[in-house]
């Protein structure tokens, strides 16, 4: 028996698949039972034609022994099994998938109905990952004889004839010793094998068995000194299916409820609220897949952290690729959970990344749309549970419109909700809309760091007056929401304190500006005292009874400005908006500020101090001289 060298490869390239393509070790069982399931698919296959096979479908199995003292663990399946000839081919020459060619073979109706899991043939070496030697034992359909292959890795391996009673395949993989930093025995513990069947192979659609060990106490007939009978462990050991099988997502609708959808997504993603909405995608065409999306209620604690991992829980015929693949769903939609499961995606070598392709940009568009229009179905007809979802999902909505410049603002758009003076509720702004009179020409809004705050603003006094609708914005990304958008329905987004709520009939302009004629001595010595507070001074054509309050003038608001230093760095800092003082002509503290600056323009200096931090106070911006403005207020008094 002469020991046979790899074909076309070299040790390099065996150490290559062994150590680098992938990069979890734990893959290897997954890899093992996808390979056993791909030869009892081609053995069912061959069974619709072939009589002589002799199994039924219920007979088909994988079958998963340990050996703790040997330091085995052996996956058994009664397959297509190997000849000599597909040993060598197989297992012989890296990279040459026998599943594959076998699926190149098919007519297009039978690759319909055989879902081969194989596409590379290097996952058998990934067994070496974990053992130091492996054995395959196996005997092809229809051959009287078996073959044994046997190799510790990269020096060669060898085949020769062995006993085995039927068609199937047995690989023994003996594991290596521990090491300071692997610990290799976790492998040959039922619990582990478990788990790992469960994680990567819970839908591989043959069932998975192995011995599990039970332990119950049984009374001994015996009585302990309390005089209560004595139990001791008894243990029994019986095979079990490890694995479901069906995914649930695969079932159709008549089979699986809505209620067992939501139990699923409780176990699975370990939530113990109701998701808002259940979502299932059955999609066939050039890119078939199937998909289950949830969306929850609430957020998780991280969801606005960085450790949050976004993304689906990705299979390829009932194996698990991804557990969270972002690249199926935009980020505007990070808080869906879900599985999609699709034969037709390019996977990487190693099956453990997707590659960027057409198929996959295919499903994220056509999951992007669904996602949508749940939502949007969901505030229509259900409000209160979109509410519910809006409280914990909104400002992730809110940066959605936000990010990449926009590029999303038209999907996103009719989602979103404010809290608005015309209603108790948030309302949408195709709500806000429809409410506005004819006359109106813009959208208005007041923005604040708190509710209270947006409500308190002197500038809605003049767009209350005029009967129209407030959005207020409380969040410090609205206002770039309203930047972005710039219009809603041909609406144009106007702020409260920016320098033109367009409100003003022509009349009222004359007046305005005559009356600015009339104080422009005044207006001009307020912009020369308070020069480095404010970039400009005006009368106000906003406020009604407020004395004083502040707007500002170019494309970063007031709101922006805070937002900006609340960044740490002095890039944030740096970032100013124009400010205005506007002062109201016809209140009394405007007639108390002409008088003294006719008779004591040291005290209209006072005064003129005191407006404008009280001003900034109103719109929320800190007075950086706190005690210097008390001290000007106890004077004036």
């Amino acid at each position: 028996m002469s020991k046979r060298q790899f074909k076309a490869e070299s040790k390099r390239l065996l150490d290559l698949m062994i150590n680098s393509i992938y990069t979890h070790k734990e893959i290897f069982l997954r890899e093992i039972i996808s390979n056993a399931s791909d030869a009892i698919d081609k053995l069912c296959y061959i069974s619709l034609t072939d009589d002589k096979v002799g199994l039924n479908r219920e007979d088909f199995a994988i079958r998963i022994g340990v050996d703790k003292e040997a330091r085995t663990i052996t996956v058994s399946d009664n397959g297509v099994g190997m000849s000599q000839e597909d040993m060598e081919a197989n297992l012989g020459v890296i990279a040459h998938s026998g599943s594959l060619q076998f699926k190149s073979q098919m007519s297009d109706e039978a690759k319909e109905d055989v879902d081969i899991i194989g596409q590379f043939g290097v996952g058998f070496y990934s067994a070496f990952m974990v053992s130091d030697k492996v054995t395959v034992i196996s005997r092809a359909y229809g051959s009287d004889t078996a073959h044994k292959w046997e190799s510790t890795g990269a020096d060669g391996y060898t085949i020769t004839e062995c006993e085995k009673p039927a068609a199937g395949t047995d690989i023994i993989m003996h594991i290596k010793p521990d090491t300071d930093d692997e610990n290799y025995s976790v492998y040959l513990e039922s619990w582990k094998l478990r788990e790992l069947i469960k994680r990567y192979s819970d839908y591989v659609r043959w069932p998975i068995r192995m011995d599990v060990q039970h332990t119950e106490y049984k009374e001994t007939g015996e009585k302990d000194d309390q005089g209560n009978p004595k139990r001791e462990p008894v243990t029994t050991t019986q095979e079990e299916t490890i694995n479901s099988m069906v995914p649930i997502w695969q079932r159709s609708r008549s089979e699986v409820s809505d209620e067992d959808c939501i139990a699923f997504y409780k176990e699975q993603f370990h939530d113990i609220d109701d998701p808002v909405a259940v979502i299932r995608v059955n999609a066939e065409g050039l890119t078939s897949y199937k998909a289950l999306l949830f969306i929850p209620s609430k957020a998780p604690y991280d969801f606005y952290s960085r450790d949050y991992k976004p993304g689906l829980t990705l299979y390829s015929s009932g194996v698990m690729i991804m557990e969270n693949c972002a690249d199926l769903i935009p980020d505007c939609f990070r808080f869906v959970r879900g599985i999609v499961d699709s034969p037709d995606l390019s996977l990487n070598i190693s099956r453990e990344m997707l590659q960027h392709d057409r198929q996959l940009k295919v499903i994220s568009n056509n999951l992007e749309k669904k996602i949508k229009s749940e939502l949007s179905s969901l505030m229509e007809k259900d409000p209160e549970k979109y509410d519910k979802f809006w409280d914990s999902f909104g400002r992730q909505i809110k940066y959605g419109v936000v990010n990449e410049y926009g590029i999303k603002k038209d999907l996103l758009k009719d989602l979103l909700k404010f809290h608005s003076s015309g209603s108790d509720k948030l309302t949408s702004l195709k709500d806000y809309v429809s409410r506005m009179p004819e006359a109106q020409k813009y959208i208005y809004y007041a923005s604040g760091d708190s509710l209270k705050t947006a409500q308190g603003l002197p500038q809605n006094e003049q767009v209350k007056a005029k009967g129209y609708e407030l959005l207020y914005f409380i969040d410090d990304v609205d206002e770039f929401v309203a930047q972005i958008l710039h219009t809603y329905e041909e609406k144009e987004f106007r702020s409260v304190t920016g320098a033109d709520l367009g409100l003003e009939s022509d009349e009222e302009k004359r007046e305005q500006e005559a009356e600015a004629e009339k104080t422009k001595p005044l207006i001009d010595f307020i912009r020369e005292t308070l020069k480095d507070e404010v970039s400009d001074v005006k009368l106000s054509s906003a406020l009604v009874q407020s004395p004083v309050c502040m707007s500002y003038e170019g494309d970063i608001s007031l709101e922006m400005e805070r937002y900006f230093a609340s960044i740490p760095g002095e890039a944030g800092q740096q970032i100013k908006a124009k400010r205005v003082l506007e002062l109201n002509a016809s209140h009394p503290v405007f007639k108390a500020l002409e008088a003294a600056f006719e008779g004591d323009k040291e005290r209209a200096g006072k005064i003129a101090r005191v407006l404008c931090d009280q001003a900034k106070l109103l719109a929320g911006i800190p007075v950086e001289d706190m005690a210097g403005y008390t001290e000007a207020v106890c004077q004036l008094i």
